[in-house]
C-alpha cells in the first residue's frame, strides 16, 4: 500500500487535479490520496490558504468580508466548472465558509484554524468528486471522524498517540481515499491545524497508521537537488538519501519538505519517495533508512543565511565547573534556542538564528553573560550563513575537510567556523553572508565537479 500527498501546486486547478488522478490511478497500491488546498495557478497569482487568511483576518477585524470570500468561492468555481462538476458544489463550499463564520465562537487561534483548514478540506471534497466521475470510486473522509485527534494548539497542534490505531482501519477501504492534509480535531471536536504545510505532517501521520509500504510525496520537481538550483545550473539529482542525510541538509535549507513534517514515518522505518507530478515517470527520490554509500562520497550540499554567533572567552575556562551550563541555561532562562556550540579550552561560540534573538534581548543575554560568567571579552558577530557539506560516506574518510577548506582558500572565502557533527557524515561551515553563493560554488567544484 502507497499513502500519496499532493501538495498545493499540484491541486491548484483542474488540470493539475486531472493528472492526479491519472497518477493514483496508474498503480493500484495508490490507495490514500492526501491533497493540500489549491496552490499558486502562477508565480504572480495566490495560494487559497493566502486567501483563506485574509478572510479570516477580515472577520476578526470587523470589516464586510465579501470580497475576500468571494475571492475563494471563485478559485473553487473555477475547478469545479473546468472539471465539470455539478454546480452545487460551490454551494456547499460557499455554505461551508458562511457556516464557519456564523459559527466562529469566541476563540479567534481557533476560528483562523478553522478557516485555513477549510481549504484542504473543500479541496478534498472536490478532488473525491473528480475521481468518482472520472469512473473511479473514492470518497471523502473527514479527519475528525476518520480519528485524527490533535492537541489544542491552535495553530501548532501535534497528533496524540491514540490517533494512530484509529487511522489504521483506513487500509480496508474499497474506495479510494481522498483526505485533507494539514488538521484535525482537538479531544473537544474543534478544528485545529499543524504547522503551516502541515499536510506533509498528514501523509507521514497515514502512512505510520496503515503500514504503508512506501510514502509518496508529489511536488514540483523531478528529484531532490544536491544543491540549490538558484545557485547552481543544472545540479546533480539524488536518487537516493537516508534519513539522516536529510535531516542535515534541511536544517541548513533544502526545501522540498520540511525534514520535522515526516517524523511519524521516519519512526515508522517507511520509505519517502520524492516525486514530481508533471512528470511522474520520473523514478524521483528515495528517503530511507539505511543504504550503502560509496566511500567518501557527498549526497548533498546546502547553505542558509540568518545566523549570528555570541563568542566569550576566558582564559581557564576549561577549568571552571559548570560554565558551559550556566551558559547555556542563560539562553534557556531568556527562551532562546541556540544551533551549534564549537568550543575551545578558552573560548565558546554559540551559533543562533538571527530571528530568535531580537536586538533588545541581544543587549539582555550580553549583559547577564558578562555579570554572572565574569568573561574576558563578549562579542557577537552578525551577517554569518551555514553551509552543510552532508554524506554517509564521508564517514571515516580521511581528507574531506580539506578538500573543503582548500576550495575555499582557492576561491577567496574566509572561513568563520568549521564544525563536524560527531556522528562524521556533515560538516558545518560558517562564512560572511556575502561570500555565501561564493563559497557553494566552490564545494560544488570540489565535491561535484561542477
Amino acid at each position: 500500500m502507497k499513502v500519496v500527498k499532493f501538495g498545493g501546486s499540484s491541486v491548484a486547478n483542474a488540470e493539475q487535479i486531472s493528472k492526479i488522478i491519472g497518477i493514483v490511478t496508474a498503480d493500484a497500491d495508490r490507495r490514500i490520496v492526501v491533497v493540500s488546498a489549491p496552490g499558486k495557478r502562477c508565480s504572480d497569482d495566490a495560494k487559497v490558504t493566502d486567501l483563506l487568511i485574509a478572510l479570516a483576518d477580515a472577520v476578526l477585524a470587523g470589516t464586510d468580508p465579501e470580497t475576500e470570500l468571494k475571492a475563494v468561492v471563485d478559485r473553487y468555481a473555477e475547478i469545479q466548472r473546468d472539471l465539470e462538476l455539478p454546480a452545487e458544489v460551490v454551494a456547499t463550499i460557499e455554505a461551508d465558509l458562511r457556516g464557519r463564520i456564523e459559527n466562529r465562537g469566541g476563540n479567534d487561534l481557533q476560528f483562523m484554524d478553522s478557516m485555513k483548514a477549510s481549504g484542504e478540506d473543500n479541496n478534498a471534497k472536490v478532488i473525491a468528486a473528480a475521481f468518482t466521475k472520472a469512473g473511479f470510486p473514492a470518497k471523502y473522509v473527514n479527519p475528525g471522524e476518520a480519528g485524527m485527534l490533535l492537541s489544542d494548539e491552535f495553530g501548532n497542534a501535534e497528533v496524540l498517540p491514540e490517533s494512530f490505531e484509529k487511522l489504521s482501519a483506513l487500509k480496508d477501504s474499497k474506495e479510494i481515499v481522498v483526505f485533507p492534509g494539514f488538521f484535525g480535531v482537538t479531544r473537544d471536536g474543534e478544528v485545529a491545524t499543524f504547522p503551516r504545510g502541515g499536510s506533509d505532517i498528514t501523509g507521514a501521520i497515514l502512512a505510520a497508521a496503515v503500514k504503508a509500504d512506501v510514502y509518496e510525496n508529489f511536488t514540483d520537481v523531478d528529484s531532490v537537488c544536491a544543491m540549490d538550483p538558484r545557485v547552481i545550473d543544472n545540479p546533480p539529482a539524488i536518487d537516493s538519501m537516508t534519513y539522516r542525510e536529510m535531516r542535515e541538509l534541511s536544517y541548513a535549507g533544502f526545501g522540498v519538505f520540511h525534514d520535522e513534517a515526516i517524523i511519524p514515518a521516519v519512526r515508522a522505518n517507511i520509505p519517502i519517495c520524492i516525486k514530481n507530478t508533471n512528470n511522474p515517470s520520473a523514478p524521483g527520490t528515495m528517503v530511507v533508512p539505511t543504504r550503502e554509500p560509496e566511500h567518501g562520497s557527498v549526497v548533498g550540499i546546502s547553505s542558509a543565511s540568518g545566523f549570528c554567533s555570541i563568542y566569550i572567552d576566558k582564559y581557564m575556562m576549561n577549568r571552571e565547573i559548570g560554565f558551559g551550563r550556566r551558559l547555556l541555561e542563560i539562553l534557556e532562562e531568556e527562551g532562546i534556542s541556540f544551533e551549534h556550540t564549537p568550543s575551545g579550552i578558552d573560548n565558546m561560540s554559540i551559533i543562533l538564528a538571527s530571528a530568535n534573538i531580537s536586538n533588545e534581548k541581544e543587549a539582555l543575554v550580553v549583559n547577564r553573560i558578562q555579570n554572572e560568567l565574569k568573561p574576558d571579552h563578549v562579542t557577537v558577530e552578525h551577517g554569518l550563513a551555514l553551509l552543510m557539506v552532508v554524506g554517509e560516506g564521508m564517514h571515516y574518510t580521511p581528507g574531506m575537510a580539506a578538500k573543503a577548506t582548500s576550495a575555499f582558500r582557492e576561491s577567496g572565502v574566509n572561513l568563520e567556523m568549521i564544525n563536524q557533527g560527531a556522528s562524521e557524515i556533515s560538516m558545518m561551515f560558517a562564512v560572511k553572508d556575502v561570500d555565501r553563493e561564493k563559497a557553494i560554488r566552490a564545494l560544488g567544484t570540489a565535491f561535484f565537479g561542477i
